[in-house]
């Protein structure tokens, strides 16, 4: 007979570790349920970061709004000043005081507006120059046939003034100043 001692059977039952197995029943039923609460939980801890994300935007817009409601009142409070409602008259509507002698000056920029206006025509001199092309390209709307007058005021027969006003024969001339002559006109 040999000297080993005999094997003692594998003890079965109720928590007791399968040979083959290196996870427990224990173990998978714990990943299970933190899996279910991970996926349970992450819908509303989503939905609370993105309120809590709409607040801070909200109250950035609050905080906004009365800086502009302060300026407005600000403002109100200027226009409420008669100086400063005669001198806005002044800059805006060139009003003068009786007995004064308003002069406009024309064809003049200021700083601001020469800005403006630069700022205003962004576009490359290019594509400035292509839009007049294809605008002359592009079909009269003045007139079907095309011989009405320069701002398309011309006779029915397509031969009026320089100036749109047709005498009554419809063959109307212009004289230098751009008025009608006729033949029977003092």
């Amino acid at each position: 007979m040999s000297d080993a001692p005999p094997e003692a059977p594998a003890p079965s039952g109720p928590g007791r570790s399968r040979a083959g197995s290196s996870v427990t029943s224990r173990a998978i039923i714990l990943a299970v349920v933190a899996i279910t609460l991970f996926v349970a939980l992450a819908v509303p801890v989503r939905t609370w970061f993105a309120q809590r994300a709409e607040i801070a935007q909200l109250r950035a817009d609050v905080e906004s709004t009365r800086d502009r409601v302060a300026a407005l009142q600000l403002e109100q409070g200027r226009w409420d000043d008669p100086a400063y409602v005669a001198a806005e008259a002044r800059r805006r509507l060139h009003f003068v005081l009786p007995g004064e002698v308003g002069y406009v000056t024309l064809g003049v920029q200021t700083p601001e507006e020469q800005v403006a206006a630069t700022e205003a025509n962004d576009d490359p001199w290019f594509d400035t120059l292509w839009g007049a092309v294809r605008e002359s390209d592009s079909p009269s709307q003045d007139g079907a046939d095309g011989k009405g007058s320069a701002d398309g005021k011309g006779s029915a027969d397509g031969k009026g003034s320089a100036d749109g006003k047709s005498s009554a024969d419809g063959k109307g001339s212009a004289d230098d100043n751009g008025e009608d002559k006729d033949a029977t006109a003092p």
